[in-house]
C-alpha cells in the first residue's frame, strides 16, 4: 500500500514512520523546507523518532513538497496544525489550504482521513465540500473518514501500535476502509458511527484532562492561602483505590491539544445556542495559572528581601512537559513574558530546548546559571536534572512541579 501523509510534524512524522516500518511506501508532503532537508539527510526533528529509525527506512519514506505526488497514493492522511486565532477561535487555515491542494490531485478510489484535532462537523461540513470540488463524490468516488491522533509526546508505554485507534467514516464503506488501513499499524481499531462522534471523542479526552488539571490548580491556589501542602493532599487522596484519578498541579497546561481543544468545542456549541460554562471556566483557570506562579516568584523574592525588578530569575525547563523539547503553548513562555514585564532578568536551562528565538534566549549551563541567579524556578520536571544540586546551589528555589518533595531547605518554596 502507498500512504500519503500531509504534514510531517509531531503527528505526521511518527505516523509516516509507523506505516513505513509496517511495509507501506510512504509519501510525506511538507511545506517546511527545513524539515524536508532534515529528512533527506535522514535526520529526525521529533523527540519520539530518532535518527536511526529514519535512516533504517531508506526509500520507504519519501518526503516531498509537491502535492501532485499524492496522486499515486491509496490513502492520504491529513495531519496539519489546527491552532486558535488571537481571539481564541478555531483557525482552520492550514486544513483548508491542505484540502484545496488535495482537491486538485484527488483521484477516484482514494481514502482520505483527517487526523487533525477539530470540532464536530469539520470533516463533513468543511473538508468534504472542498474535496468534492475535484468533481468526485465522497463515499462513492473517494472515501472520507476522521481518525483522531492520540500521540502523547515522550511516552514509551503507549505507542501508535498499542493505543486503540478511533475511526469514523462518512459511510460504512469509508469506515471499513479506514479500519483496514489502520489495522496495519494498530493492534485495535474502534469504529464509531461517523466522523462527528470521532471528532467529539477526541475533544472529550483532552477536555477531561483540562477540567481536572484546572480543578487541582485551583485547589493549589486555595491551599496556598490556607497554608496547606497541596502535594500532601493530592498524595493522600491518591491512595483511594477507586473513584479518584490523580492529577498534579503545576504552572499551567501546554502542548497543542489541552490548551486548545476546549475552545474548539465551545465554538461549535455556540452554533446550538449552548454555553459550555464548565469547560470554559476550566480553560480560564488554566490560562491564569502562570500569573499565579509569577506571583509566587514575586513573593519568594520579597520574603528574602528582594524585589522582582532586576532580579535574576532562572527557569529550569521551558518545554511544556518533562523529557521532551516541545514548547507549544508552554506555560513557561507566558511566565517569561510576565516576569520580564515586571522588570526581571530571565535566563533558562533546558537540556531539550537549546533556543527560544522569540525571546532571544539560549539555554545556559546549569552550574553557571545556579551560581548567577537570585531565584531558580522549577517549571518543567525533566528527569535528567539533578534537583538536589539545584536545592543545594541556588540561593532561592521555587518548585512548581513537586520534584523536591522530601528535601529540606529554608531556601525552598513549593507550589
Amino acid at each position: 500500500m502507498r500512504v500519503g501523509i500531509v504534514g510531517l510534524g509531531y503527528v505526521g512524522l511518527p505516523l509516516a514512520v509507523a506505516f513505513a516500518e509496517a511495509g507501506s511506501e510512504v509519501i510525506g508532503l511538507e511545506t517546511d523546507t527545513r524539515k524536508l532537508a532534515s529528512l533527506q539527510e535522514r535526520r529526525s526533528y521529533i523527540d519520539d523518532v530518532d535518527d536511526a529509525r529514519i535512516a533504517a527506512l531508506g526509500d520507504s519514506l519519501r518526503p516531498t513538497s509537491d502535492p501532485g505526488d499524492l496522486t499515486a497514493c491509496d490513502a492520504i492522511l491529513i495531519c496539519v496544525p489546527t491552532p486558535l486565532t488571537s481571539t481564541r477561535e478555531p483557525d482552520l487555515t492550514y486544513l483548508v489550504d491542505a484540502a484545496t491542494s488535495l482537491a486538485r490531485v484527488l483521484r477516484e478510489g482514494q481514502l482520505v482521513v483527517l487526523e487533525s484535532t477539530t470540532y464536530p462537523g469539520t470533516t463533513r461540513e468543511r473538508l468534504q465540500p472542498i474535496l468534492e470540488e475535484s468533481g468526485l463524490k465522497a463515499g462513492e468516488d473517494f472515501f472520507l473518514a476522521f481518525s483522531p491522533e492520540r500521540i502523547d509526546p515522550g511516552r514509551t508505554d503507549h505507542t501508535i501500535r498499542t493505543t486503540p485507534k478511533i475511526v469514523g467514516g462518512i459511510s460504512e464503506k469509508c469506515s471499513e476502509m479506514a479500519t483496514e488501513l489502520y489495522s496495519s499499524i494498530c493492534d485495535e481499531v474502534v469504529e464509531v458511527s461517523g466522523p462527528e462522534a470521532a471528532e467529539l471523542a477526541k475533544l472529550l479526552e483532552n477536555i477531561f484532562r483540562s477540567v481536572n488539571i484546572a480543578l487541582v490548580n485551583e485547589l493549589a491556589q486555595l491551599c496556598d492561602r490556607m497554608g496547606i501542602d497541596v502535594w500532601e493532599v493530592v498524595e493522600a487522596a491518591g491512595t483511594k483505590p477507586f473513584g479518584f484519578m490523580r492529577f498534579d498541579p503545576g504552572p499551567g497546561m501546554g502542548g497543542h491539544c489541552l490548551p486548545v481543544d476546549p475552545f474548539y468545542l465551545s465554538y461549535k456549541a455556540r452554533e446550538y445556542d449552548f454555553s459550555t460554562e464548565f469547560i470554559e471556566l476550566a480553560g480560564k483557570i488554566n490560562q491564569d495559572q502562570p500569573h499565579f506562579c509569577v506571583q509566587k516568584m514575586e513573593r519568594a523574592l520579597s520574603d528574602s528581601g528582594q524585589a522582582m525588578k532586576d532580579a535574576r530569575i532562572l527557569l529550569l525547563g521551558v518545554a511544556y512537559k518533562g523529557g521532551i523539547g516541545d514548547t507549544r503553548e508552554s506555560p513557561a513562555l507566558k511566565m517569561i513574558g510576565l516576569a520580564r514585564d515586571a522588570g526581571a532578568e530571565i535566563s533558562y536551562h533546558d537540556p531539550h530546548v537549546p533556543e527560544l528565538t522569540e525571546f532571544a534566549l539560549s539555554s545556559v549551563p546549569l552550574d553557571q546559571a545556579l551560581d548567577q541567579c537570585d531565584l531558580a524556578v522549577i517549571v518543567t520536571a525533566h528527569p535528567e536534572l539533578d534537583y538536589s544540586k539545584v536545592v543545594s546551589k541556588a540561593p532561592l528555589i521555587l518548585d512548581l512541579r513537586g520534584v523536591t518533595r522530601g528535601m529540606e531547605s529554608s531556601k525552598l518554596t513549593q507550589l
